[in-house]
């Protein structure tokens, strides 16, 4: 607005500046295409590159009613894709659909603020999602382009590389501040803010209940499930068995858990062999964790009747936990009789032929042993297949698996193999968890996936108490030896993470997943109890919220306190030419003709020369010889200097008379 209240418009957005918007806008969201639908970034994209050619032709911005369309198919996309526009993941993907909204109607530098502003709570909206090293990178590009983009718009003569330049140095200031709040911030366990209802539904793995095809589902992913790094040898690939949930109800179709009370010791003493690792588990929203047989030593959660590992609350962030587990221990010696007849009981009516032919098993066989290996036999006698997508199973699933289809994953032959050893007055279970582990020769981590998921069965002798038994491994023994690609036929379709003639791509998927896991341990694993390890190494022994927060806010002042003095305005030293010329403007000044600080050397000679005129040549003399020897391509020599000195002397003697 003027003096008289009329509206004045803003300049126009220059064609550079507004491509550079377009660019800024790609790289902000390109990260939102890792968790968005498709549709919705090829929407996001189309919009950019149309505002893009809009630029690129100095064409003006669309109507304002074009866009309103435009916005009501993209609010349709989320809600076919997250089913309502509410929660955490509509409300980024409501975002990442407003900022190219957002650059078809800029048209002025209020609009490029706005833009910008819109760039910086995406960029901040990424992390909401995920916190991945990838996403990490992201960030930091698009923070560079976005300070860079706000630098153009100050000047908009700054060259881009210019724009870049300056964005990194102010970045770099903000590196030692960023530091200081990262190490000495007051850490605490939990978020400080509530998260949306919709945070942990989009996390996958297993189960604690399992039906036909749970498992099998998890094979195409090549999502990381954990990360284990063992002090010392690594296990043989035949004892790499991860026990999670451990299942004995089944009623036909679904197998879960029997809950059996958890203690804060094990029921059995470490003996034998000992593996001593330590475990870094992503989140996966279940109480469960993830343990090699069997868990005699652990930091952290409960130690289940079933001999799992059990955490106090479900694990809906990435956690690390020492554990330490003997292989030959036994247990279950002295099992509960209840825990027994769950394991025995079968739904009536379900499955006739299997149960018949654990009849026929238990009366061929009067020990328990034998019994275990009959079923074992018989389910090798029948080629069975292993495969990642068997025929559809009716009602009587193990019935057909056995008698009718024979195909099936590892869940199947767990499952069969059960109700077998059931049918023949064994006790038996499912044990669900991951089996195997590709090694990391990068950072020398045993890294499993969940196309590690795997299912086996466990059986009940008198004499040695809960046995493991893998009916899959005992078919097809390479699913142990050389994972599961190893056991699929030729004709199941592999994902990438699976396939072993792609030798380049398995050496970077090992030095990108090094740093993940790098990443992981040290940035985002940086929590209350390794910020106290670190300020007792140096030496601050019993640090509490009020020293860290002292010396959070010491160390920041001091950053400030250097930025400020660095960048303040400092007086320049002057040299013998200017100390001349200072003096030369002090007697000017005492004469009652000071020196205005915009004025040039000329143009106060001049001034003076009107108030002086008997002086004036000589006054134009002195302000010519400073301007020609101060602003010339050579400075001054000593010679110029006395004989600068000369001319003022001779000036103030003549000023005298």
């Amino acid at each position: 607005m003027n003096p008289q209240g009329e509206r004045i418009a803003s300049p126009r957005i220059p064609r550079a500046l507004a491509l550079q918007l377009c660019a800024q806008a790609a790289i902000t969201l390109w990260p939102y295409t890792l968790f968005q639908p498709w549709y919705l970034s090829a929407l996001c994209a189309v919009l950019i590159f149309w505002r893009s050619a809009l630029a690129w032709q100095d064409r003006p911005a669309p109507a304002g009613w074009l866009l309103m369309p435009l916005a009501f198919i993209g609010l349709g996309a989320i809600v076919l894709a997250y089913g309502n526009p509410v929660g955490r993941l509509p409300g980024l993907a409501l975002l990442s659909l407003l900022l190219p909204l957002k650059l078809l109607e800029t048209r002025n530098t209020r609009d490029v603020r706005a833009a910008l502003l819109l760039n910086f709570f995406l960029i901040v909206g990424m992390f909401l999602h995920e916190q991945s090293a990838l996403i990490g990178f992201g960030a930091a590009l698009a923070t560079v382009g976005s300070i860079a983009a706000a630098a153009r718009l100050q000047r908009v003569s700054l060259p881009v590389l210019g724009s870049l330049s300056q964005s990194l140095r102010l970045l770099a200031q903000g590196v030692p501040l960023m530091l200081a709040l990262f190490v000495l911030f007051p850490r605490v366990d939990g978020p400080l803010w509530g998260l949306p209802i919709d945070a942990y539904s989009a996390q996958t793995g297993l189960s604690d209940h399992m039906t036909n095809g749970s498992i099998s589902q998890l094979i195409p992913s090549g999502d990381i499930a954990f990360r284990a790094a063992f002090h010392g040898a690594l296990p043989p690939p035949a004892e790499r068995y991860w026990r999670g949930p451990v299942l004995t109800r089944f009623d036909g179709s679904d197998w879960r858990r029997f809950v059996v009370p958890a203690s804060a010791t094990p029921a059995y003493q470490a003996a034998g062999r000992s593996w001593n690792y330590t475990l870094t588990m992503e989140a996966h929203n279940q109480r469960w964790l993830l343990a090699l047989d069997f868990p005699t030593a652990s930091e952290t959660g409960l130690f289940g009747g079933d001999f799992a590992l059990v955490a106090t609350q479900a694990v809906r962030k990435r956690m690390r936990y020492n554990v330490q587990s003997s292989p030959d221990v036994l247990v279950g010696m002295d099992e509960n009789p209840w825990v027994l007849q769950a394991a025995l009981q079968l739904p009536q009516g379900f499955n006739p032929r299997a149960v018949d032919r654990g009849a026929q098993i238990a009366a061929a066989a009067p020990e328990p042993a034998q019994r275990v290996k009959a079923a074992i036999d018989f389910m090798r006698k029948d080629r069975l297949q292993y495969t990642l997508s068997p025929p559809p199973l009716g009602r009587d699933n193990v019935d057909d698996f056995l008698f009718t289809t024979h195909s099936g994953f590892c869940e199947h032959f767990a499952a069969a193999f059960v109700v077998l050893m059931r049918a023949a007055g064994v006790p038996a279970r499912v044990v669900t968890g991951y089996q195997g582990g590709e090694f990391n020769p990068v950072d020398g981590t045993l890294v499993i996936r969940q196309s590690d998921a795997h299912a086996w069965a466990e059986v009940w002798l008198s004499e040695r108490g809960w046995v493991r038994v893998d009916p899959t491994a005992e078919s097809f023994p390479q699913r142990i030896e050389d994972g599961v690609a190893s056991a699929l036929p030729s004709t199941d379709a592999l994902p990438l993470s699976m396939r072993n003639n792609l030798a380049w791509l398995r050496a970077l998927r090992y030095r990108w997943e090094a740093i993940g896991n790098a990443w992981n341990q040290w940035v985002l694993g940086y929590n209350a109890q390794r910020q106290m390890e670190l300020m007792q190494r140096l030496g601050i022994s019993n640090p509490d919220w009020k020293l860290l927060a002292s010396l959070m806010a010491s160390s920041a002042g001091l950053w400030l306190l250097w930025l400020v003095w660095r960048h303040f305005p400092k007086r320049r030293r002057l040299d013998a030419f200017d100390r001349n010329w200072q003096r030369f403007c002090r007697r000017m000044a005492r004469l009652g003709l000071p020196r205005e600080p915009w004025e040039s050397p000329g143009n106060y000679a001049k001034r003076i020369a009107a108030a002086r005129p008997q002086h004036g040549e000589a006054i134009a003399d002195i302000a010519e010889f400073y301007a020609t020897h101060r602003f010339g391509k050579i400075p001054p020599t000593a010679p110029d200097v006395a004989r600068f000195a000369a001319q003022l002397t001779e000036l103030f003697n003549r000023l005298r008379t």
